[in-house]
């Protein structure tokens, strides 16, 4: 991501001026646009002592300053700070001019450090004073909860703070309308806890080590609070409307790229020392910063290498509105999506032909993992966008079409499996929990799946699962297979899980089981339901759990050969009771003397046709 200029900066100069040139863009129009309803934000930011070495170029203070510029006027916002105690240095009151000034000076409190981490506490602090409608926690932190040794027992009291942030407080925010964003600025913090929490508050959960990282987490938290309408700028081409008021670029590009220039729809070529009239041009090292208000109908041309995530924002009375979607997603689970054009606050679209409406789920690399055309349903369009296939940070693009006109919202998304898994080799278990809010022990089966053996999963809770694992050697690691089948509102579905590696720091790994027709044995868990007791483990025969064996020969055979005869006396010790082995190290040994026989075979009938050669 990057504006004119050949020089080289610290993170902490970078930020900055990712600052400077993003206040300017909320200054001129803001690619957010005004809501109906104006959420309050909240900004809470750890300044305990784990960050002096994890934030050495003070990316939090940049962050904040960020975050104040991107915020439209009028918009009620305030920052909290924490380590062992919750202070709130700039109490909420409405963005202007002064309020941003009052954000920026607090960089030395930012510094000021505290020794322990009470993240609890910060949350729940900061989410106490009532507001007008929604409130956006943006919480950003290094570290995991470490609470002083006065308030209890460690590690005890720093569990059950977490447990207490996730389990009672987290649910209690989302009643109350309260919405966390959660920014981890190291490998170092709890992201287990900072997804968990955003998820159950309908927040983005984000990994930010650098400038470039902060900024992409705080566009996607403001366009999530601050929806906005962009038009598509394909290899370099944008097209702006009659109608439209203004329009802002901003465009990402390397720090020693050439400079770029912008072509209008007559062929005037503008330049950063010649902007078009009334616009302003802003280059910085690493993007550029155009805005253009009153600008002509038709196609605009950029010319010079940008970044794919540049983007044209634009001002209009034609806006595209979007029902609720969710910052969360999960695996198995459709999308419904429902969206609409306005004009002047009113529905429009019935005026307009060949009117489309589409949406699209893409991953970081904007490759296309689902699309949906959505289907007229009054004046709105709504349809269910297919399932997510996979895990991981994505965004939906809602796109509207028609002749001459083109409007567009991107939402950033967090992918989540539906169950999830962790392995506690402790306490020889793996525990599964429900990460969709619908799911519990009532209407979820579960299935599991060990180098051929089925599992029982125990329900011990509402929503939590207990899989007893057998013996197991920690020096081969192993897939275990998982998968559901769900029934919710009448309707049964079968959800495929991600596969859990138990053990994945071993150098010795086992492949995944096959069928006979080659598929993954996950394959057939869902057929397998229907015969398999309620969260218990499913009967197979032993014909196929002999042929799932010798399919999987070849992955373990490759594994013993690496792991030399230790990794067979620990094959042998694991398994030596187990009747299959010893058949088929029988069915292998004849194997054997069989293909020896034949080489033999074939070496003498070889002897026997050679012609020496004639002298």
């Amino acid at each position: 991501m990057a504006w004119c200029g050949k020089c080289r900066r610290g993170r902490g100069g970078i930020a900055r001026l990712l600052l400077l040139g993003l206040l300017s863009l909320v200054a001129a129009t803001g690619l957010a646009q005004p809501v109906e309803e104006r959420p309050e934000v909240r900004v809470i930011i750890d300044v305990s002592g784990s960050m002096r070495a994890n934030d050495p170029n003070q990316l939090a203070a940049s962050a904040l300053e960020l975050l104040a510029s991107l915020l439209p006027a009028g918009t009620t916002a305030g920052v909290w700070t924490f380590g062992e105690r919750v202070d709130n240095p700039l109490p909420p009151g409405e963005v202007d001019a002064a309020w941003r000034e009052q954000a920026a000076a607090l960089r030395p409190r930012l510094v000021e450090y505290q020794q322990y981490t009470d993240i609890e506490g910060a949350v729940q602090v900061a989410s106490e004073a009532p507001a007008n409608g929604w409130r956006h926690l943006v919480l950003l932190t290094d570290g995991m909860i470490d609470l002083p040794p006065d308030r209890g027992a460690k590690p005890a009291v720093d569990e059950a703070s977490r447990r207490a942030l996730l389990e009672e407080l987290g649910p209690r925010l989302a009643d109350q309308g309260v919405v966390v964003h959660a920014i981890a600025f190291s490998d170092d913090a709890d992201l287990a806890l900072v997804e968990r929490l955003a998820q159950s508050t309908g927040g983005l959960p984000a990994l930010a080590e650098t400038p470039e990282g902060l900024l992409g987490a705080f566009l996607d938290i403001v366009e999530r609070i601050f929806p906005a309408d962009q038009v598509p700028l394909e290899a370099g081409r944008f097209v702006i409307e009659p109608g439209v008021e203004a329009f802002t670029a901003l465009l990402f590009h390397e720090p020693d790229g050439e400079p770029l220039a912008l072509e209008a729809p007559d062929g005037t070529v503008y330049r950063a020392d010649d902007p078009p009239p009334g616009g302003q041009w802003q280059v910085e090292p690493r993007f550029d910063l155009i805005r253009v208000p009153d600008p002509a109908a038709g196609e605009w041309r950029l010319e010079g290498e940008i970044a794919s995530d540049s983007r044209i924002g634009v001002t209009s009375s034609l806006t595209l509105r979007t029902g609720d979607l969710p910052a969360t997603l999960y695996l198995g689970f459709p999308v419904p999506v429902e969206a609409w054009l306005e004009r002047a606050g009113e529905p429009y679209g019935a005026e307009l032909e060949s009117l489309a409406l589409h949406v699209e789920l893409r991953d970081p690399e904007n490759e296309v993992l689902a699309a949906l055309r959505l289907q007229p349903r009054g004046e709105r369009f709504v349809g269910e966008l297919p399932a997510p296939a996979l895990v991981g940070g994505a965004r939906l693009l809602i796109r509207a079409e028609a002749d001459g006109l083109t409007r567009q919202r991107w939402q950033a998304v967090n992918v989540l499996p539906a169950i999830a898994a962790r392995h506690e080799p402790a306490a020889s278990r793996v525990v599964l929990e429900a990460e969709h809010p619908d799911l519990d022990h009532d209407n979820t089966e579960l299935a599991a799946e060990l180098a051929g053996e089925r599992l029982a999963a125990e329900a011990v809770g509402e929503r939590r699962w207990h899989i007893e694992l057998p013996p197991l050697d920690d020096s081969i690691s192993q897939p275990l297979l998982l998968a559901a089948r769900v029934t919710l509102d009448g309707d049964t579905r079968d959800i495929r899980l991600p596969r859990l590696l138990l053990f994945p720091e071993a150098q010795t790994g086992l492949g995944l089981a096959r069928d006979a027709e080659g598929r993954p044995l996950a394959e057939r868990f869902h057929e397998d339901l229907d015969t398999g007791r309620r969260g218990g483990a499913m009967p197979d025969s032993a014909a196929d759990r002999f042929v799932a064996f010798v399919n999987d020969l070849p992955a373990q055979a490759r594994a013993l050969w690496q792991a030399g005869w230790p990794g067979v006396q620990r094959l042998a010790e694991a398994h030596g009771r187990d009747p299959r082995l010893w058949a088929v190290g029988l069915a292998l040994l004849l194997l054997i003397v069989i293909l020896l026989a034949v080489r033999r075979s074939r070496r003498t009938r070889r002897v026997v046709h050679r012609e020496e050669p004639h002298v």
